[in-house]
């Protein structure tokens, strides 16, 4: 007998917009859930953003830390990945509408697009500085440098080089911290040409302190860590322009212009232009306002989660975890609407802790259960969590090779380099044989630059 299709039951369509650490927790969660799902990202892979710095300074290729989201069918059958952005959506009719001319229909939504740099207006700051949110800009930046020191070693130092890192949170702390171990430790070898005493990394940061969420005691270490490493801090400084060779800062009612090849932006976070054409509720910073389940307000059918997603009664803060627990609760409450049973108890945000790492056998941790942590132990947990987070074990091997040929092989200097522009010379030049330099000094060089970074230190927080 045949069957009519008017008798065929149709599953519930679970559309997925952003292949984050929200999206993939939701679309996972689904799994053995009596649905379909459609999960729609602008780029065909997820990428592991805590790890972006490190690509930024020439220690992770950028598949290490990128994963193919298609490859997400290999454990889950009921899951599809369509490439796309999506530009509007109707929630009257449930239909998204994408480039191109492609419409998709839903019947339940989960927005969990992530957010990207905020400029907060200040002039110039869009147009000449770098963010690191994309894979895209973290290669940018790696080329940036490299582009600079290659010009130098041919045209030499006519001027003092600088590296501006604006933000002192997690992002701007590590990418500084990164920034000068690749100057005193590697650049000695690599670039001998260079006098790394001239070279200076600068963070800006307008509290008083880095790594404000913190407990003090750990920011203080923060602190000092970078000190150490010979980062100048300009604490209780506003980035007031950024031009295209420096940036105009003010300390105690005084401006200044700091010059730099390059500004690497890590300050606040907003919401994509684009979701304003997206017909949601929008709170600070962009943020789509949501309800106890994560349901944004007014939408029945339609949830937002992780750093796009903010409950006005309850603010999370916008890191991996929130993102994370919020994709499992929304496709929880998914799964009880599917099966008709009751939906769970109201989203309960566990806080896990937070870290930071500085450098070498220097992180920070505030870890739930366990005493506050700083140095080797701190870096120790915060190197094996970030490897066991990403995701695919080929990614994870991957990642935990070049991190111990980075950090476990001192004799190593190699860097993971892309493509940058053939270097002009300004003069004339004749380049002769020079005489290496000896392996028996190659030590007292790295000791000299170490020193000579530790002592160039303008001022911190003054």
């Amino acid at each position: 007998m045949s069957v009519s299709p008017a008798s065929v039951t149709k599953r519930p369509h679970v559309v997925v917009v952003g292949g984050g650490f929200g999206g993939i927790a939701t679309v996972r969660r689904l799994k053995r859930a009596d649905v379909d799902v459609t999960l729609i990202d602008r780029h065909n892979y997820n990428t592991f953003s805590p790890l972006l710095y490190q690509v930024a300074t020439a220690s992770l290729n950028p598949g290490d830390i990128t994963w193919f989201l298609r490859a997400v069918r290999a454990k889950q059958s009921n899951v599809r990945f369509l490439k796309g952005t999506v530009t509007s959506m109707d929630h009257d009719t449930k239909t998204l509408h994408l480039e191109g001319g492609l419409d998709v229909k839903y019947d339940k939504l989960v927005i969990s697009v992530g957010v990207t740099a905020n400029f907060f207006g200040i002039p110039g700051a869009a147009e000449y500085s770098m963010p690191l949110y994309r894979r895209s800009q973290a290669l940018a930046v790696r080329d940036r440098m490299f582009a600079g020191l290659e010009n130098a070693a041919i045209n030499g130092q006519d001027s003092e080089q600088r590296i501006i890192v604006v933000g002192g949170g997690a992002t701007g702390v590590e990418t500084a911290g990164a920034f000068a171990e690749l100057r005193n430790n590697d650049m000695p070898t690599t670039y001998p040409e260079l006098d790394t005493r001239r070279i200076h990394i600068t963070l800006v940061e307008m509290m008083p302190h880095v790594l404000g969420p913190f407990h003090p005691k750990l920011r203080d270490y923060a602190k000092k860590s970078l000190e150490k490493r010979g980062v100048e801090l300009r604490l209780e400084t506003a980035v007031k322009e950024v031009r295209r060779d420096g940036v105009v800062v003010e300390h105690a009612g005084e401006q200044e212009f700091l010059p730099a090849g390059m500004v690497v932006w890590a300050s606040g976070i907003t919401a994509h232009g684009a979701v304003q054409d997206w017909a949601v509720p929008q709170g600070r910073g962009g943020r789509i306002e949501v309800d106890e389940h994560l349901r944004v307000r007014g939408l029945e059918d339609v949830f937002a989660i992780g750093d796009i997603a903010v409950n006005p009664d309850e603010p999370l803060p916008q890191l991996a975890q929130p993102a994370l627990q919020g994709g499992k609760h929304v496709a929880d409450v998914i799964r009880a609407q599917a099966a008709g049973k009751s939906l769970p108890k109201p989203f309960k945000y566990k806080d896990k802790g937070t870290m930071a790492t500085i450098g070498r056998s220097s992180a920070v941790a505030e870890i739930k259960f366990m005493p506050r942590l700083t140095g080797f132990p701190a870096w120790i947990i915060w190197v094996g969590l970030h490897i066991a987070t990403l995701l695919g074990n080929r990614n994870r091997f991957a990642t935990l090779t070049n991190l111990a040929a980075k950090y476990l092989m001192g004799g190593s200097h190699n860097a993971i380099v892309g493509e940058t522009p053939p270097v002009v010379a300004l003069e004339p030049t004749v380049l002769e044989a020079q005489s290496d330099i000896r392996p028996g000094k190659k030590a007292a060089v790295k000791k000299a630059a170490k020193q000579a970074a530790a002592q160039s230190l303008p001022r911190d927080d003054r």
